[in-house]
């Protein structure tokens, strides 16, 4: 790992603070080399902590008796005991706004700034290389692949494990970061939506980084993902394992926390053994350093 990226995963996993809400930022804007801050918030209305920042998460507590949350107009779902989870895509905006509506109608919102982050930008003066149209074959297999996995992610579990702190599902070097992007000669390429874990070897095995349900685990490599495996963790969020060598647990099966669950491996587009580990939340992809703290 080069010293920059140690530096990212350094400052990435600072620890979690508890601040009061109020109409004013709750954090600055800082870049990406200069760490996401963690932040929270704290009101008689709300409690509300985690890392509000672009690829971000935060997890709260609804004012009591709330019969309806909603991030910036989309409803939110609440536990039993009024917690919750919320979380930001790459390129979320600098504010979104938190909603409560209570028995007798009236509304507490909270406004909520989210951080900026400089992402690792390659600016390369070349356009993109060239390439064949995809085959009919190509198209016909995506399509169902794309189909299944907008399945898996529409299950909803009721799975306890997104109010864990996760850990790191292998030790490795990291060799590509989440967000970074190629910019080929004026022309944005797709920016990377998780974070790769390079051990120089298939058959490594690698765990589930929090509780979940195993919610879509590929018999057969998928064109892109190879052997592909999706972990519902509960109340939106899930976590998808690409490239593994083998799998070791099936759909429907209930994972802890720690459990070995596939190895490892170089299936489908990929240049050498690693695990493609992604977090989303809804439509949001979220980074995972975020949820994990550096590697250690």
């Amino acid at each position: 790992m080069n010293r920059a990226s140690l530096a990212v995963l350094a400052v990435a996993g600072a620890s979690l603070v508890v601040l009061a809400v109020s109409a004013a930022p709750l954090l600055t804007s800082p870049a990406q080399s200069a760490a996401p801050q963690a932040a929270g918030a704290a009101s008689p209305d709300f409690t509300l902590s985690g890392e509000l920042t672009q690829g971000g998460w935060a997890r709260g507590v609804a004012p009591a008796g709330t019969t309806r949350l909603t991030l910036d107009g989309k409803p939110v779902a609440v536990a039993a005991d009024g917690r919750f989870l919320i979380a930001f895509d790459r390129d979320a905006g600098p504010a979104a706004t938190l909603a409560a509506t209570r028995p007798d109608g009236q509304v507490l919102s909270r406004p909520l700034a989210i951080s900026s982050r400089a992402w690792r930008i390659e600016r390369l003066p070349i356009g993109p290389r060239p390439g064949t149209a995809p085959s009919e074959e190509f198209q016909r297999r995506r399509a169902a692949e794309l189909a299944r996995i907008n399945a898996a992610r529409a299950i909803d579990s009721q799975s306890q494990g997104w109010r864990q702190r996760f850990i790191w599902p292998a030790k490795g070097r990291v060799s590509g970061l989440f967000g970074s992007q190629r910019i080929y000669n004026g022309t944005p390429g797709s920016y990377h939506s998780g974070t790769d874990i390079a051990t120089g070897a298939s058959g490594t095995p690698f765990v589930a980084p929090a509780d979940g349900v195993v919610i879509l685990a590929a018999q057969t490599p998928f064109t892109l993902e190879g052997y592909l495996l999706m972990i519902d963790h509960g109340m939106g969020l899930n976590s998808a394992f690409l490239h593994c060598s083998a799998l070791l647990v099936k759909e429907g099966d209930v994972v802890t926390q720690g459990q070995t669950i596939g190895r490892i491996g170089a299936t489908g587009r990929a240049t050498g053994p690693h695990l493609h580990w992604s977090i989303k939340w809804r439509d949001s992809r979220l980074d995972p350093i975020l949820f994990t703290g550096p590697m250690k």
